[in-house]
């Protein structure tokens, strides 16, 4: 009996020890902004340049027709706290009127590869030979 309660026991802490084991994935909800992409995104732009830039919305405005909001939240595994971004695009008529981020990241950009080098010619190549 004594030993069925030990290995009855050990089992128990075994299973307590690898419940914590279980993976939990990343899960990402809504649309993904760019930050490089947000940062392009000016005021007297058209509905379609700002749906170039950052996609159609996820949810739309049911009441307000002239707002768009756009919506991103990364649940990190074990994390409890969300990432959560938001953008919302105002308009009037069909130009942007009024924009408003709520803890999106700063544009990172890449800078431009300069073009390689040509190289230099010599000089005597250049110089037809004289006759």
């Amino acid at each position: 009996m004594n030993r069925i309660a030990r290995l009855a026991a050990l089992a128990l802490v075994a299973a307590g020890l690898t419940a914590g084991c279980v993976y939990r994935m990343n899960i990402q909800q809504g649309n993904y902004l760019d930050p490089n992409a947000i940062a392009q995104l000016k005021e007297g732009m058209t509905r379609s340049q700002v749906r170039y830039l950052l996609g159609t919305p996820m949810v739309p405005d049911a009441f307000n027709e002239n707002r768009w909001d756009y919506l991103y939240i990364m649940k990190r595994g074990r994390i409890r706290n969300a990432e959560k971004r938001r953008v919302s695009v105002w308009f009037e008529g069909d130009k942007v009127a009024r924009i408003e981020k709520v803890n999106v990241a700063a544009p990172v950009y890449v800078p431009a590869t300069p073009a390689p080098a040509v190289p230099a010619t010599p000089k005597a190549a250049v110089e037809s030979p004289e006759t």
